[in-house]
């Protein structure tokens, strides 16, 4: 392997490896902090469900009850939220570790000996990393990963574009709740216009 290939194959590393502690620390976050969240929204919500009677409708009762299904979901990771944590400083170390190898490489070090170094990493990734991760973390490591670490090296060799940086599933996702959106809209607009200029007989 040339010098070319190796700061490449660093790179390529480099990215799975912070993708991957990205991820564990979004598991970690959601377990550490929805909960929270989730209850004071319920509360404040049926606070103000004395106040106001709208809120006591169907529409708002089922979406309480579904963030209390998405609490218990969650709760089944507690157990193991400190975990994630450790395993998430675990792979900042390796990732920060092959973000030097990479300079290094740069700067002209022993190609043979940086594959040795390169692979020892690997391994470690490998043992490392927790294969469970909670729905939509990834989401969250996209941003976690792109917004929050230093990637200017991997980017060197990648070159990341928009397509990168934005998970395919958010874009599907987000693309239908529009469609579904514009649907409903339609609907309730199509009536209107029939009460608004009724056709003649």
């Amino acid at each position: 392997m040339n010098k070319d290939a190796l700061l490449r194959t660093i790179a390529e590393t480099g990215y799975n490896v912070g993708f991957g502690a990205k991820k564990h620390f979004a598991t970690y976050d959601s377990v550490e902090k929805l909960p929270g969240w989730i209850g004071f929204v319920s509360l404040a919500i049926g606070i103000f469900s004395l106040v106001f009677d709208q809120l006591s409708a169907k529409v708002p009762s089922a979406c309480l009850t579904v963030a209390g299904v998405a609490g218990l979901y969650i709760s089944l990771y507690d157990h193991r939220k400190m975990e994630y944590e450790r395993v998430g400083k675990e792979l900042t170390r390796i990732y920060n570790e092959l973000r030097t190898l990479y300079r290094q490489v740069e700067a002209g070090a022993d190609v043979a000996a940086s594959q040795n170094s390169l692979r020892s990493l690997e391994d470690a990734y490998y043992a490392a990393g927790i294969s469970k991760q909670i729905v939509f973390s990834d989401w969250y490591a996209h941003y976690k990963f792109f917004v929050q670490m230093q990637t200017d090296w991997i980017n060197e060799q990648k070159k990341f574009t928009w397509r990168d940086k934005v998970p395919l599933s958010f874009i599907a996702v987000t693309s239908l709740a529009m469609v579904g959106l514009v649907a409903v809209a339609v609907a309730h607009f199509v009536p209107c216009i029939d009460i608004a200029f009724p056709k003649r007989s």
